[in-house]
């Protein structure tokens, strides 16, 4: 009988044989077919398929994408990939972008340690690799920082180490979502090795087969018979095909064979027919495999260019996301009339529609034309801001559902209402306007960032104990809004209210105020021209800046 391994590495990610090697390996160990499934990347891929050229033996091009679950890493291997889709590339030099970033910090936190390191030594210490926290291990040992690599993780990179920066992964389900978009087969790996227990692996899968997994790795070299019999029962109950694998890489973990694991491993031709027979049936019903999604979005540097405009192009790419049957809201720290003027003049008026503003302190249903949730201030912390912000010298303002309340005209405001045009009521007293507290106060500088940060600094104590939040927005803003409130808590509120997985809800932003709604979100997309810390907390960073339809070319490969 033809026996088959689809879960294999090369040295493109952290297995010790190349690919072509791995090609002759699987030969004399009398495969007839095996997955390269490097961690992250397809760099393996064209080599071992010219390798495999004129021999008796099927190279499936695959990878192994690392994700994140509820704390948990989780892994999701991608069978038949059409790696080299320009779908594809984009997403993988996404990866790389991301991984840069963290990789960049590292060794920028190393250095503070008395251990210098460039990014640029580093992969030319290790070129044509994907840098993981071993390749730091390597370099510390080689260069005499460290005596041992277990050193280097115990002191320095390990989770919970000083110059260890966790990198922001996808979710398995937008792993499962790329995969299908590159016509690939996705498989949860090794399932039972996240130690979930039983029933939170069960919530994994049922969410992962809702996006379209098709497949569960229930044939593993760590199994016993007790182990295979669980996980094939659990593939039964969700429709799942079986895949298995021996995870091999080569001298990287001593003891652990192709084909066979550790011994006992054995996995029958007939689990690959099955995959392809549902392959077949996959690119016959392509409608079985679509997931409705919902965007939330940031104007001002997302969204909007720098002219508070949008493309025709965007314009377009928005519309064709609607008619997908995708959601749009659109969040701001503005009040929702001034967020209605901006849908409105932009002729945003696609169906199912919402908007988010004061920093997710309210959220309204375009179609209702009502508000569904609302948090505010109250009126006696309302009052405190305002007399801390007279005596500072700080320009303040707030809302009511309709105006502007200033205490008086000033440059700041006159400022401010360049781009947000709602009508302004002058009042010392709130109280004289306000029946009940506002969603958010505002506070503008323009010429002295110090004053208004002395201003955020003087409140901190004070906000720490009344749960409020101090947030800029831009160096020349400073949002005050309740710490229950938060674009992050109105992403998993409107959720809620329609009844959608947060998990399966994007969201897209550029600066600080923006950092919950990302990390809140099942993805997170910062822009090109975002802040760094916000590069940090998402998933993907677009290929272009708000000027030149980031966003849009982003959402793109997420209809």
């Amino acid at each position: 009988m033809n026996i088959v391994d689809l879960h294999v590495h090369s040295n493109k990610s952290d297995g010790s044989l190349s690919p072509a090697e791995l090609v002759d390996y699987a030969i004399k160990k009398g495969l007839s077919a095996f997955a390269l499934t490097d961690h992250d990347t397809t760099d393996g891929i064209t080599e071992a398929l010219e390798a495999a050229k004129g021999k008796n033996i099927e190279v499936i091009p695959g990878i192994e994408f690392s994700t994140e679950y509820e704390g948990r890493d989780i892994h999701i291997v991608g069978l038949y990939i059409d790696y080299d889709s320009d779908f594809f590339k984009r997403r993988l030099v996404n990866f790389v972008n991301g991984r840069t970033i963290r990789n960049k910090e590292m060794c920028r936190r190393l250095t503070e340690h008395g251990m210098p390191v460039t990014f640029e030594e580093l992969t030319a210490e290790f070129p044509n690799s994907v840098i993981t926290r071993s390749h730091f291990a390597k370099f510390l040992l080689n260069h005499g920082y460290v005596q041992s690599l277990k050193e280097a993780f115990e002191r320095y990179i390990g989770d919970h180490c000083p110059c260890f920066v966790p990198r922001k992964k996808i979710t398995p389900m937008r792993a499962v979502e790329i995969i299908l978009k590159a016509g690939g087969f996705p498989v949860l790996a090794h399932p039972l090795l996240y130690g979930m227990g039983s029933r939170r692996l069960e919530k994994l899968v049922s969410l992962l087969k809702e996006m379209g997994l098709q497949g569960i790795e229930a044939v593993y070299c760590t199994y016993t018979a007790s182990d295979e019999r669980q996980m094939r029962t659990l593939a039964a109950k969700y429709d799942l095909c079986i895949s298995g694998g021996s995870d091999f890489h080569g001298s990287a973990k001593p003891g652990l064979d192709l084909a066979t694991g550790y011994g006992k491993l054995f996995i029958p031709q007939e689990i690959l027919d099955k995959i392809n027979e549902r392959r077949m049936w996959m690119k016959a019903h392509p409608e079985q495999l679509r997931q409705m999604k919902i965007l939330f979005t940031d104007l001002d540097g997302t969204l909007l260019n720098n002219k508070r405009q949008i493309s025709s192009y965007t314009w377009e790419v928005l519309n064709k996301w609607c008619q997908h049957g995708h959601k749009l809201v659109l969040c701001s720290g503005r009040a929702i009339d001034s967020i209605r003027q901006v849908k409105e003049s932009l002729h945003l008026d696609f169906p199912g529609m919402y908007l988010i503003g004061f920093n997710g302190g309210q959220i309204f249903d375009c179609d209702k034309q009502e508000t569904l949730y609302k948090v505010a201030l109250t009126l006696e912390q309302t009052d405190y801001i305002i007399k801390e912000a007279a005596r500072l010298g700080v320009h303040i303002q707030t809302y009511s559902d309709t105006h502007i309340i200033a205490p008086r005209q000033d440059e700041e405001l006159a400022y401010y209402q360049r781009i947000i045009h709602s009508p302004v009521i002058f009042c010392e007293n709130v109280r004289d306007i306000l029946k009940e507290g506002p969603c958010k106060c505002l506070a503008v500088e323009l010429k002295d960032f110090e004053k208004l940060e002395n201003f955020r600094l003087t409140l901190t104590p004070w906000a720490e104990k009344e749960g409020i939040s101090l947030i800029y927005s831009n160096p020349n803003y400073l949002e005050i809004f309740p710490s229950v409130s938060g674009k992050g808590t109105a992403v998993k509120t409107l959720c809620s209210l329609l009844g959608i997985h947060p998990y399966f809800s994007v969201a897209a932003g550029d600066a600080q105020n923006d950092l919950s709604m990302i990390e809140a979100a099942g993805m997170g997309i910062a822009m090109a021209n975002g802040s760094d810390d916000v590069k940090m907390a998402a998933t993907t960073i677009t290929a272009y800046d708000n000027d030149h339809d980031g966003l849009a070319h982003a959402l793109i490969d997420l209809m």
